[in-house]
């Protein structure tokens, strides 16, 4: 019988390709998760990974491994589900954190399935701006969290006593006014065209975009107007009034109240990761029920391509 940490261990680094960006979103340190999966190795009585200095590849092994892993891991979330439903989640409350984006596009239909089956939890939604969320759970100022990543960035080690899983995986684009002759094309435009570009900037004191932004001045685009705020439905505003280009993630260009050329960038290296965060371990069927929902939702979705 496998451990399910250690199964939700090697299920992360076959997503991300990676021992530390999977410890990172976790909240293991990278030897710490290494440990967990060499003691799965030594249950699975074989080699299970090979690391080399680009990151880890998975065995025929491995990726066996992984595949029912997944497999098992929905199935024990769905059980969690079926068992609250069981239980009645009769009354108590849901605390629910979120960021704007999440808040407005992927948020309202979750908690409305929540709603239609347990009408008498008491639901209760505050914004966090990430990675703030992430201390709301760990004070226990709220049950759940979705917040985000931005890569490239720094990375911020969790608060010690929560763990963050990964919903949704989506690229940076490219957002213009339309007809923008960077917008012309349906392949993906090589980010050196964006040099001598004017950006509309939501850096230096939006700390997840930072290196994104930092990328792109690499590649010569130049600072135009510069936001102090991370609200992407005013990018995209001045972005469509002419103002200049932006990168914001797919779902935000998607979905904009003003119109805009949209484009992909090569290498696709910049994207956002929205990741739901708790406290595990800590029994909680209206948590529980609801981290069912937002995964069936949005399902695993690894590494950008």
């Amino acid at each position: 019988m496998y451990d399910a940490t250690r199964l939700a261990a090697l299920v992360a680094v076959a997503e991300d390709g990676s021992i530390t960006r999977a410890a990172a979103r976790l909240g293991y340190t990278a030897p710490a998760l290494s440990q967990q999966l060499a003691k799965l190795e030594r249950e699975a009585g074989a080699a299970l990974l090979v690391r080399h200095h680009r990151g880890t590849r998975m065995t025929a092994a491995g990726e066996l491994l992984a595949a029912r892993g997944r497999r098992v891991l929905d199935e024990m979330d769905r059980a969690r589900h079926e068992l609250a439903r069981l239980a009645g989640l009769s009354g108590g409350r849901l605390r629910v954190g979120t960021f704007t984006t999440a808040g407005v596009h992927l948020l309202p239909p979750v908690l409305s399935a929540f709603r239609r089956a347990h009408p008498q939890v008491e639901l209760s939604v505050a914004e966090y701006e990430p990675p703030s969320g992430e201390s709301a759970v760990a004070r226990g100022d709220v049950d759940l969290a979705l917040t985000h990543a931005y890569e490239p960035a720094a990375r911020v080690a969790l608060p010690s006593g929560v763990a963050a899983e990964p919903l949704l995986v989506e690229e940076l684009v490219l957002v213009t006014a339309p007809g923008h002759m960077l917008a012309e094309g349906s392949g993906r435009l090589p980010r050196a065209e964006l040099a001598g570009q004017p950006l509309i900037s939501m850096a230096p004191s939006h700390p997840p975009r930072q290196g994104v932004e930092a990328l792109l001045a690499a590649s010569g685009a130049t600072p135009a107007v510069v936001l102090e705020t991370p609200v992407y439905a005013l990018v995209c505003a001045l972005v469509s009034a002419g103002l200049g280009v932006a990168v914001v993630p797919e779902m935000v260009a998607g979905m904009s109240a003003t119109p805009l050329g949209v484009r992909r960038l090569d290498p696709p290296e910049m994207r956002r990761t929205i990741s739901l965060v708790h406290r595990p371990g800590e029994p909680d069927p209206a948590a529980d029920t609801l981290r069912a929902l937002l995964r069936g939702s949005f399902g695993r979705t690894g590494g950008a391509g």
